[in-house]
């Protein structure tokens, strides 16, 4: 039974429901997986096991604390990870575009349960090391592939709304990973090994039901078109697309359908005659590529990527136990409050679910960027009252603490998704999945990069890390203005036009749409408006 027959038939809202949230347990693994190690550090078992400090026991209040000797050796177990998401983002990115979105899913999805398994059974410090990254390049086939295929289903003017949603399923994984970790902190003494080893084991669920999901899953109509199985793609566009009210009758429904159809196939015939690009290597070079400007379309995907960890989100997911600790309060109580934290965080992510399409992309990176800043500005002048001042302990550490849970909120309703979206919109479909993996990279190399030197900063500079994060934020403000064009509320076909422009700057290239948008009107062929020698 071809794909596009499965499901019972569904079509329309509920079609797209029902792929909006089997992608999104995808995503709500990856955001389990990334809170989950906030907990894990914290266990006087695992740090011990992997000889990373020692713990001590502060009263029945408080349990056990630990104390870590060896912050490089920790920062590493948290960042080899992300080296695994770069390896395997490239490769889910250069499968993605000749096996499908579903088979490379399912096979991200593999390499995750076989690194979850070992994860969760290691005994020193190599093994760990060895399953971190294994699950690494599992979630980088993941990361890549799911946001394409979620974009690639979406309609124009949803397309960001339908993978914000994704991210707040991320969130929420992060929320279920604290309180899941903190509760079982409570479990005998506290040094259980289940406090560690069990809350690893648990992120085999979601991805194994996710991948059993996938099994009447229909494939992206965009590949299918690029893979030659046209009837199938035509089918699916018209289920998709099918309208909310039966009432309104099926000729609007075929119409929609037809004209994204004929869309698509424009742009895979424009995409095969620039088909040298179809290496990493050309896309980075831009090799090929012509009036497509890939390389220019890689570095904003990299870079954005970059930049929204460099705005401080890792720093704060992971060490916000140790931000609220050098606030002034108890270990147990910074506990509490970096989960209240994680759930104001997945609250916010709704915001972006309302704004993303309706503001567009470029308003919600500046809003995002001049509230973060603020923020981390203000949280790490706070910290450094409490240092000097500690008489006022419960004054300033409670407007320190306030700003942290202010600069979470405002990162889950702007910088948390729009990176995200923005590769998956960019890049032909000829190498949409290596294109989306190029994000990947960069955020693999941001995250991981961060999660490295965060113990260091934290050691060295203290709460001056976070003015560190605030400059950040304010620099990429002329960043996105003069860099990165709109892309709400545009097709994906469209969006070709936008960077067929020579010049890197935002003004011109939507000057240079607008003409182009202009002669497609009166009947220009879209393969002259962005055609040009290709040279390799």
């Amino acid at each position: 039974m071809p794909k596009t027959k499965s499901l019972l038939r569904l079509s329309g809202q509920n079609l797209l429901y029902l792929l909006n949230f089997v992608a999104g347990l995808a995503i709500f693994f990856f955001g389990y997986d990334q809170g989950m190690m906030g907990g894990v550090n914290t266990s006087p078992d695992y740090v011990e096991t992997m000889n990373l400090g020692y713990s001590t026991y502060a009263g029945q209040s408080e349990g056990f604390i630990v104390t870590i000797t060896q912050p490089t050796r920790q920062g590493g177990i948290v960042s080899i990870y992300y080296l695994g998401t770069l390896f395997g983002c490239l490769i889910g990115g250069a499968i993605g575009d000749k096996i499908g979105r579903l088979k490379t899913m399912a096979i991200g999805g593999s390499w995750v349960v076989l690194g979850a398994t070992l994860q969760c059974s290691a005994q020193n410090l190599t093994w760990m090391l060895c399953a971190r990254f294994i699950n690494g390049v599992g979630t980088g086939h993941l990361n890549a592939i799911v946001p394409v295929w979620s974009a690639e289903v979406a309609t124009h003017t949803t397309r960001g709304a339908f993978i914000a949603f994704e991210f707040t399923t991320n969130i929420f994984g992060v929320v279920v990973a604290y309180w899941f970790e903190f509760g079982l902190g409570f479990v005998g003494d506290g040094r259980s090994q289940i406090r560690w080893r069990f809350p690893i084991a648990f992120q085999i669920i979601p991805i194994s039901v996710f991948m059993i999901l996938l099994l009447w899953m229909p494939e992206s109509p965009r590949y299918l078109v690029k893979a030659g199985r046209l009837h199938e793609a035509k089918e699916l566009l018209q289920r998709l697309r099918a309208p909310s009210d039966p009432l309104s009758g099926e000729k609007e429904e075929h119409k929609q359908a037809r004209e994204e159809y004929e869309a698509i196939v424009d742009a895979v015939q424009l995409g095969r005659k620039h088909a040298s690009m179809n290496n990493y290597w050309n896309m980075f070079w831009g090799k090929g590529s012509g009036k497509f400007h890939i390389a220019r379309r890689v570095q904003l995907s990299i870079w954005l990527q970059i930049i929204q960890e460099w705005v401080g989100i890792a720093a704060i997911t992971v060490y916000a136990p140790t931000i609220f600790v050098g606030a002034g309060y108890s270990s147990r109580k910074s506990q509490w409050l970096s989960g209240l934290n994680t759930v104001t965080y997945m609250i916010a992510t709704l915001f972006a679910v309302m704004t993303i399409d309706r503001w567009g992309r470029r308003v919600g990176l500046w809003w995002g960027a001049v509230g973060q800043g603020i923020a981390m500005i203000l949280a790490g002048a706070f910290s450094r009252l409490l240092k000097d001042h500690p008489e006022k302990a419960p004054a300033y550490g409670g407007a320190a603490a306030f700003f942290i849970f202010l600069y979470t909120a405002i990162f889950g309703a702007t910088w948390l998704t729009i990176p995200w979206v923005y590769p998956t919109e960019t890049f032909p479909l000829e190498v949409r999945a290596k294109g989306n993996a190029w994000g990947v990279v960069g955020w693999s190399i941001g995250n991981g990069w961060l999660t490295l030197l965060s113990p260091v900063m934290f050691s060295k500079i203290g709460e001056n890390t976070l003015h560190v994060f605030g400059a950040v934020n304010f620099l990429s403000i002329p960043i996105v203005w003069a860099l990165y064009p709109e892309t709400a509320n545009r097709t994906l076909e469209e969006i070709d036009l936008l960077f067929a422009s020579d010049s890197i700057f935002v003004w011109e290239e939507e000057k240079h749409f607008r003409r182009l948008k202009d002669e497609l009107a009166y009947g220009r062929d879209v393969t002259e408006l962005t055609e040009s020698d290709v040279k390799v």
